[in-house]
């Protein structure tokens, strides 16, 4: 039976969710209820002028640093510097690129106006991140996401030029995986990432991986400090 949120923060255990993976609907996008839902491995996903719709897919679609592949052609690009990457530097132009830049197969963006609010402000907190790719001076590519503890939730990525969202996303996952990460969550599916090495399990292991990453280290704060 699907739940209907109310203004209490808590969300049903994840063996409700429909076989689609959706487990509730309703709710707000506020910052305590996002934490909560993302320390249970759930996520909000819905179109503008809908009921925001929470969902715990299964199987999931992650990776895990240590199972990053980089191809040949794409270490050549490596070596040759074209790109430079930074992180937190333009997190609000990394987000509007996500929500505006066209996409093969999508009418419109998933990002609603609402979803841009709630994550910019996780950014302020220190929650969410972005990793953004430079050409010659310019913005090309980038990615975002949710951090809590050692699990990096990636959210959405964009890229003006070839390869510029693989730059970001390689060297994002280079750099947590010295800093102790075991999990990089991808949601669903997609044949860029599963060339990078993400792979599908299965809630369950989801779940046990999150709890154990999650009491770690509640908030990474500033990424500039890092890299």
């Amino acid at each position: 039976m699907l739940t209907i949120l109310s203004e209490g923060l808590e969300f049903p255990e994840s063996r409700w969710a429909s076989k689609d993976g959706i487990i509730a609907i309703g709710g707000d996008l506020s910052t305590e209820r996002l934490l909560l839902a993302y320390s249970k491995g759930i996520f909000p996903w819905y179109n503008e002028g809908s009921e925001i719709i929470w969902w715990t897919p299964d199987p999931r679609f992650v990776l895990f640093p240590k199972n990053l592949k980089i191809s040949k052609s794409m270490r050549q690009i490596i070596r040759s510097g074209k790109f430079n990457v930074t992180y937190d530097t333009q997190f609000s132009e990394v987000i509007a690129q996500c929500k505006n830049t066209p996409r093969k197969e999508q009418d419109g963006t998933w990002i609603t106006d609402e979803m841009e609010a709630a994550y910019s402000k996780l950014h302020e907190l220190g929650h969410v991140h972005s990793v953004e790719v430079w050409e010659n001076n310019e913005l090309v590519g980038g990615l975002y996401g949710m951090c809590l503890g050692r699990v990096f939730y990636g959210e959405s990525m964009f890229a003006k030029v070839s390869n510029a969202s693989k730059m970001g996303f390689i060297s994002l996952v280079q750099n947590l995986e010295k800093k102790g990460f075991q999990l990089i969550d991808s949601q669903d599916h997609t044949a860029h990432l599963e060339s990078l090495g993400a792979i599908h399990i299965s809630r369950r292991k989801f779940e046990e991986t999150l709890k154990a990453q999650t009491t770690k280290q509640g908030r990474v704060g500033s990424w500039t400090n890092w890299f």
